[in-house]
């Protein structure tokens, strides 16, 4: 009851607030299932695709069964054969896209890291307009300006709390994401590598070489 009743002293800037809120804590249940379904089995896609690298059925077939996004990669490269180079070309496309999937509503996060105390700004402003009104139609009233200070404080409270919270679940999420695109990158390595018998590096340049720089993309 105390929460609602602060709730609705914030004033109407408590109402997009809230939604913010809402919307943020939905996105980090959302982006945690994708990301979950996305993880790949990389101690088994390190031993597996080496052995069966000239055996194309069997691989995709592991690829398949993994169904993380290293693998979606390696399967893009794989699934219609050709040159190296070829398949090189096309898990590069493919790591493109799938690192755009990855990043998807993480825009709205940095919005809402910016917008909420925004919003906590308004509200201030608004309930300090409220007190120096009824300052001045409150002649010998001096508590009749608190409401308008109570608004304005809780306002600014909620807008910086949302904020943090949202910058908060935006750091954990791009971690996560940084994680499965670089075991996109490993596992690009370990499948060129193991196709054309280069040995593999330990700098990360040849991972570079064969999924691009998804990370900046």
């Amino acid at each position: 009851m105390e929460l609602l009743a602060m709730f609705h002293q914030g004033g109407l800037v408590m109402y997009p607030l809230l939604l913010c809120s809402i919307i943020a804590v939905a996105i980090l249940v959302e982006r945690l299932r994708t990301y979950k379904k996305a993880k790949s089995n990389m101690a088994m896609l390190r031993e597996e695709i080496p052995a069966h690298i000239h055996e194309r059925e069997a691989l995709l077939d592991i690829c398949v069964r993994d169904g993380g996004v290293a693998a979606e990669m390696v399967y893009a490269g794989a699934e219609q054969g050709g040159t190296p180079e070829q398949q090189n070309q096309r898990m590069q496309s493919a790591a493109v896209t799938i690192a755009g999937r990855l990043r998807s509503y993480l825009n709205y996060l940095e919005t809402i890291v910016t917008l909420a105390p925004l919003l906590g700004l308004l509200g201030t402003v608004t309930g300090m307009i409220s007190s120096f009104n009824v300052l001045s139609v409150a002649d010998g009233q001096p508590f009749a300006i608190t409401a308008g200070v109570g608004e304005a404080l809780i306002a600014t409270a909620t807008g910086l709390c949302v904020a943090i919270i949202a910058l908060v679940i935006h750091t954990y999420l791009v971690q996560v994401q940084d994680k499965l695109i670089t075991d996109m990158e490993e596992m690009g390595n370990v499948y060129i590598g193991a196709l054309t018998g280069m040995p593999l590096m330990n700098d990360g340049e040849q991972v570079r070489e064969v999924a691009g720089d998804v990370s900046a993309a």
